[in-house]
């Protein structure tokens, strides 16, 4: 009976020993730092150019008054026909919206003695977008005619900018794995997998421009010639870098 105990002891002590043992081993290989892996890292650019076509032109109107319902009603008066003349040289694409509007005081200043209000200066700022870039001159000069006397500036920018940014990134993305091949293959090696990729894109700064004032400020002047005004081409750039993993090229 001794006996038969003592050989049922002995096999589970074993078999506790084998259990220990197995994990003793699962844990040795979990801590085994895994190999390393055979990596590329490059990097590819490209740049990509396009002929704006779209326009957002600013225009003022500028008045003075000795009183500022004065400079008010007069800056409205004149906005109104602004307007009108660049609705009609804008087309039926033309969107207008107003940016800015302003009524100030002017002052005169004098050593050592309080600053005086001279006049009030009223300003009113549209913005015009233009879809029909031929069409700027026409509406620089009909706003101009009809009373603005500034001109805050010109900006040109995309109707689709994300295609843009698309088209450099797929460039630079194309560029850089040319650059990983061509590595892999001088160093005897072969592509496996991409393991990270990276990218910058800035967005797309619009083009500024500005212009004089194209018309003379004296009734009955002759006629000029239409505003010029040409447009540049915006750029994109775009960077992409690729990490890739390499192996023994196949034979």
């Amino acid at each position: 009976m001794r006996s038969a105990v003592a050989r049922v002891r002995a096999v589970q002590c074993v078999t506790l020993l084998a259990l220990c043992a197995a994990s003793a081993a699962a844990r040795a290989a979990d801590a085994a730092p895994a190999a390393p892996l055979s990596s590329i890292r490059v990097s590819g650019e490209a740049r990509v150019s396009a002929r704006p076509d779209r326009v957002q032109i600013d225009l003022g109107v500028q008045t003075v008054a000795a009183q500022s319902q004065q400079a008010a009603a007069a800056n409205a008066r004149t906005l109104d026909a602004v307007l009108a003349a660049v609705r009609t040289a804008a087309g039926p694409t033309g969107q207008l919206r107003t940016v800015s509007y302003s009524l100030s005081p002017n002052y005169q200043y004098r050593p050592n003695a309080e600053p005086t209000i001279t006049g009030y200066t009223a300003q009113n700022v549209v913005e015009v977008t233009l879809d029909d870039l031929a069409r700027m001159g026409d509406v620089i000069d009909a706003a101009t005619r009809a009373g603005a006397n500034r001109v805050q500036g010109i900006q040109y920018t995309l109707r689709d900018q994300d295609a843009m940014r698309a088209e450099a990134l797929r460039q630079a993305a194309q560029r850089a794995h040319a650059e990983a091949e061509v590595l892999a293959g001088a160093l005897n090696l072969r592509i496996l997998r991409v393991l990270t990729v990276d990218e910058s894109s800035p967005g797309i700064v619009p083009l500024r421009a500005h212009v004089a004032m194209a018309r003379a400020a004296v009734a009955g002047a002759a006629a000029e010639a239409p505003t010029p005004v040409e447009a540049g081409t915006l750029d994109v750039s775009a960077e992409v870098v690729l990490v890739v993993e390499v192996g023994p090229a196949a034979h």
